[in-house]
């Protein structure tokens, strides 16, 4: 159990530098398409939320890692 949530945060901190390299390879997109990348980034964090709720590591690591990435492209 300890070990798949070590796993899982490691997965999550490498949504950092992922959301970065995307976005300086996709500047083109990421202006375009500013409104869904916030409609991403929602869903990922209410997917987080109520995999918290059902007791799912694997689904709230992965829609935080999605979430992550996705808002890693808003920021600048």
């Amino acid at each position: 159990m300890l070990w798949s949530l070590i796993i899982g945060m490691l997965v999550v901190a490498l949504g950092v530098p992922i959301g970065d390299f995307l976005y300086k390879k996709t500047k083109e997109e990421m202006k375009s398409g500013q409104r869904w990348f916030k409609i991403i980034v929602v869903t990922g964090l209410l997917g987080a939320i109520i995999a918290i709720f059902i007791r799912n590591d694997f689904l709230f690591f992965t829609f935080l890692f999605i979430s992550i990435v996705t808002s890693r492209s808003l920021k600048r």
